[in-house]
């Protein structure tokens, strides 16, 4: 009797657990998997000025692998992320071992307001830069009408680079909080005992709080690689409040893919690029994760 009821209620568990996970499944497949079908959909049409929307398999695809002005702007982002990532992290990192370290006066006060910039949206914070760095009627131009100066953050060549801050200022202590809360796992007895064996704090850093920061080393990694992929506030804004900014129709590819969908009229060629670099996200954010996991297990 016992053994006839055991399928059943098992039964009963499994449909309860799928009444649990249906909500969650239906909006998943509401905002994530009917967008990315659609796109693809999308990705093989192109609207003719003949014809009107026409299906053309993969020729949205071959376009774009050769399109200069798609290239253009991954490299700028590639190099983007190479510079920015690492800097953002280590101010992070320090940050962490700042506040972890137990000698700073008002450690709770500095981290909410190392944080609070995280909560600002980007918009405002484009915005604010915008008016702080702008030499029209910001400090900047303030600066130059007192010093007899002509300095410039926004020029063609020095706009990523007051892009880099103003990410690095928005992220930084979201990053940290990670980082904060690894070193609060560790045990503080691992710290009295190597204090105790004679170890200054610098080794303690060394030899036990930085190797306890790889796995949230890894997850801040990822998160800030497809953060800087996706860039896309910044260059869209900064036009508008600047003059010879730089900044391009394609200056990212997020840019680019929303010229061509709202201001080219190209959704199918938007989609194809919006596809491929969601495709390039995935596969470098993949590679950094199955490095940094055959690193920590390796020590």
């Amino acid at each position: 009797m016992t053994q006839a009821l055991a399928p059943a209620r098992r039964r009963r568990r499994s449909q309860t657990g799928l009444a649990f996970i249906a909500p969650f499944a239906a909006l998943f497949a509401l905002v994530f998997i009917v967008p990315i079908v659609y796109a693809a959909y999308l990705s093989l049409f192109q609207d003719k000025l003949v014809g009107g929307n026409v299906f053309v398999g993969l020729d949205n695809y071959t376009k774009l692998f050769k399109d200069p002005q798609f290239w253009d702007g991954v490299g700028r982002v590639a190099g983007f992320t190479l510079v920015q990532v690492p800097i953002m992290l280590l101010l992070s990192t320090a940050l962490a071992l700042a506040l972890d370290s137990r000698r700073l006066h008002g450690a709770r006060f500095l981290r909410v307001t190392i944080f609070l910039p995280y909560a600002v949206p980007a918009i405002v914070a484009t915005l604010m830069w915008g008016f702080l760095l702008g030499v029209k009627y910001g400090l900047f131009g303030s600066l130059n009408d007192a010093l007899g100066t002509d300095i410039d953050p926004f020029t063609p060549d020095t706009t990523l680079i007051s892009i880099g801050v103003m990410v690095t200022w928005a992220f930084t202590g979201f990053n940290m909080l990670i980082f904060y809360a690894a070193l609060k796992a560790v045990p503080r007895e691992l710290y009295e005992a190597a204090a105790i064996d004679g170890a200054n704090e610098w080794q303690i850093v060394r030899s036990i709080k930085l190797p306890a920061l790889r796995g949230s080393l890894v997850v801040t990694v990822i998160f800030s690689i497809i953060g800087t992929f996706q860039m896309f506030n910044e260059p869209q804004i900064l036009p508008t409040m600047v003059a010879n900014s730089g900044v391009t129709s394609f200056y990212t590819p997020n840019l680019y893919a929303y010229n061509l969908a709202f201001t080219g009229s190209q959704q199918g060629y938007a989609a194809a690029l919006a596809l491929v670099m969601a495709a390039i996200t995935i596969a470098v954010a993949y590679a950094v994760q199955i490095r940094g996991l055959r690193n920590a297990s390796d020590q």
